[in-house]
């Protein structure tokens, strides 16, 4: 059975840019940050709503994801490592379970008041499982190679006619908070040639606002991903990617060798994500919102078959969260699960929730940050600092590089020395100073600081582990 509908919020704001601004508010003017992870209909949390078996525990599910400071799921329309999961079937024809899948979905996510990143394709699979899938040519469908999916005009065609039939029967939904359009654009979707990138958003984002704005009176946010790794073996993606005119959000997989893709402790995978992401603010621009929506052990988990430790992964995947929100990215960052079961353990839920708990300590619908890694000094050797600031404000979260176990989490050094910070950046006034704890959400110091225009000096405390440091103007 499902839950009362007196319990859904009277309205779900709709989420938008602002120009200039790096980050999300709603149409009532509050900040909204996404928060979240990757999911599947064929995965254990959401399978039941195949064939509508049990939506209550669906609906269930969502609500103990929101009562943890989840905001965002990011879905694709189809999951297609087997063979009943096809939203067409063949091509052009929309299979009805599938379809009264995602209309009970759309309707529990509005209900619970939680919101979908979509991608219409699984591009991985499409690309591993190509001879079975419909839009092949030899199976009836539109295409005749995998490496012509951007280029070949009729599979442009059912792509359009995909997201015609999608936006026009969820695109209206307020649950609805933006289009990854493609999934990781990859070279060779457009015959091993990264200049197809471009032509193909040009057309496919173009078309499908206009389509929004004609049927809906406003079009949703679009974004298109990329596996990461492909930024350096392709820089000519970096521009439709991060800064194509079309898009609102720059979006990046984080899957860097040997660090993020096969972590061997906690803390080199996330200074990873603070190198990458610095490299992402600064390739988007000041004023657009830029996150990861795919990270995780993926090396580890499917190259080598190993199911990272609870303990070890729960703290990389709070490291990682943290260092990905304190260099300017909107949120976390959405984590591949990679593990047995498919799904993120309740101790990487607790620190979701702390993230979310800490937001409200920065005024995010104001701060147009620029990314301060390597900038933001502290006096503690043992610590690195990453971090975030405008004239008014600024994020940091400081990590110790030198007490890693025997397991490679990090041990808490009873004795570490109080360390001061030095922001850079800061008019001068004064500011409140609030740092956590990250493991528990724990304020460890509460401070007032003052500029006069040199870097604010603040002193926090020792770093037992890592801590995350919010300043904001008190004018």
């Amino acid at each position: 059975m499902l839950f009362d509908p007196s319990h859904a919020p009277p309205h779900l704001p709709r989420v938008f840019t602002r120009p200039g601004l790096p980050y999300f508010v709603t149409d009532t003017g509050e900040p909204w940050t996404p928060i979240g992870h990757n999911d599947a209909i064929t995965w254990p949390d959401l399978a039941p709503l195949f064939r509508r078996r049990d939506l209550g525990a669906v609906e269930r599910h969502l609500w103990w994801l929101k009562d943890h400071g989840v905001t965002c799921i990011r879905l694709m329309l189809e999951y297609c490592h087997g063979e009943h999961r096809y939203l067409e079937k063949p091509a052009g024809r929309f299979v009805p379970n599938m379809v009264q899948l995602w209309d009970d979905l759309f309707v529990l996510l509005e209900r619970v008041g939680m919101r979908v990143l979509l991608t219409p394709y699984d591009t991985f699979f499409m690309w591993i499982r190509w001879k079975d899938h419909p839009y092949n040519q030899k199976n009836g469908g539109p295409c005749a190679s995998r490496r012509a999916w951007i280029t070949c005009p009729a599979m442009r065609e059912a792509i359009k006619r995909r997201l015609a039939f999608a936006s026009d029967r969820w695109g209206g939904s307020p649950a609805l908070f933006a289009w990854d359009l493609w999934n990781e654009m990859h070279p060779a979707h457009g015959g091993n040639d990264p200049a197809a990138a471009m032509p193909f958003i040009d057309d496919v984002s173009a078309w499908l606002r206009a389509h929004e704005i004609a049927r809906h009176g406003r079009a949703n946010l679009q974004t298109v991903s990329v596996f990461g790794p492909e930024l350096i073996n392709h820089p000519a993606l970096v521009e439709p990617i991060f800064r194509h005119p079309g898009l609102d959000i720059a979006n990046t997989h984080l899957y860097e060798h040997g660090t993020i893709d096969d972590p061997k402790d906690t803390v080199a995978p996330a200074l990873a994500v603070a190198r990458l992401m610095q490299a992402a603010v600064a390739e988007a621009g000041r004023g657009r919102p830029v996150f990861d929506s795919e990270h995780g052990p993926i090396h580890a988990f499917k190259d080598r078959k190993r199911t990272l430790p609870v303990a070890f992964d729960d703290e990389y995947f709070r490291h990682i969260q943290w260092a990905h929100l304190a260099s300017g990215g909107a949120g976390g960052g959405m984590r591949w699960p990679n593990r047995h079961p498919h799904v993120l353990t309740t101790g990487m839920r607790a620190a979701q929730r702390v993230l979310a708990d800490f937001l409200p300590l920065i005024d995010w619908a104001q701060f147009r940050r620029v990314n301060l890694s390597g900038s933001i000094a502290g006096d503690d050797p043992g610590v690195a600092i990453v971090g975030c600031g405008d004239e008014a404000q600024a994020l940091a979260w400081a990590v110790r590089t030198d007490a890693k176990g025997v397991d490679r989490t990090l041990v808490p050094r009873l004795d570490a020395p109080a360390m001061t910070v030095s922001i850079p950046g800061l008019a001068a006034g004064r500011y409140a100073v609030t740092a956590i704890d990250t493991r528990d959400g724990t304020v460890v110091c509460r401070a007032e600081a003052g500029t006069a225009g040199e870097p604010l000096r603040v002193a926090v405390g020792p770093v037992r582990s890592d801590m995350a440091l919010a300043v904001r103007r008190q004018d």
